[in-house]
């Protein structure tokens, strides 16, 4: 048994409530944001790489989001961009691992999965970009510390709290 078998294969990280994210207090501290990160290893395949990370975000997101309005319906279309993207960067995977991370501001969340081989493909080559494309206000690639590409997306979420 490695070290890796022993550990759990995604973690969250600064989960904060959202009344204390939307507060007066909460807005002037720069940077600070809900978050979590996951990792899968080079061992999963893409489809197993998909269904861990989206069943992980759909255990997280709702802590994530707090009493955002459109909680559910925001964390549905956070999950149908992650699945997406994961799948994509799973299949052209340049690193040893598939790291993401989910963070959230009130108004957007951002995903970032990484590292890629390659650019993002297009929609017609890609056709799931196409849901990323309709359910995103904008998305783009970084190079990641590995050489390779990070994709990020924003998917809109309304800040109003029930």
């Amino acid at each position: 048994m490695a070290i890796s078998d022993t550990m759990p294969p995604l973690w969250a990280s600064s989960l904060r409530p959202l009344a204390a994210r939307c507060s007066p207090a909460g807005s002037q501290v720069l940077g600070a944001e809900n978050s979590l990160e996951f990792r899968t290893g080079p061992e999963r395949q893409p489809t197993e790489a998909m269904r861990r990370s989206r069943r992980f975000a759909a255990m997280v997101l709702p802590a994530l989001l707090g009493e955002m309005s459109e909680a559910a319906a925001v964390a549905e279309s956070v999950l149908g961009v992650l699945t997406e993207l994961v799948d994509v960067t799973a299949r052209h995977r340049a690193s040893v691992d598939l790291a993401g991370r989910i963070s959230c501001d009130g108004a957007h969340v951002l995903l970032t999965v990484g590292e890629m081989d390659r650019p993002l493909p297009d929609p017609e080559v890609e056709p799931g970009l196409y849901l990323v494309h309709r359910l995103v206000d904008d998305i783009g690639q970084y190079r990641g510390d590995e050489a390779g590409y990070v994709t990020w997306a924003s998917v809109p979420a309304p800040s109003k709290i029930r």
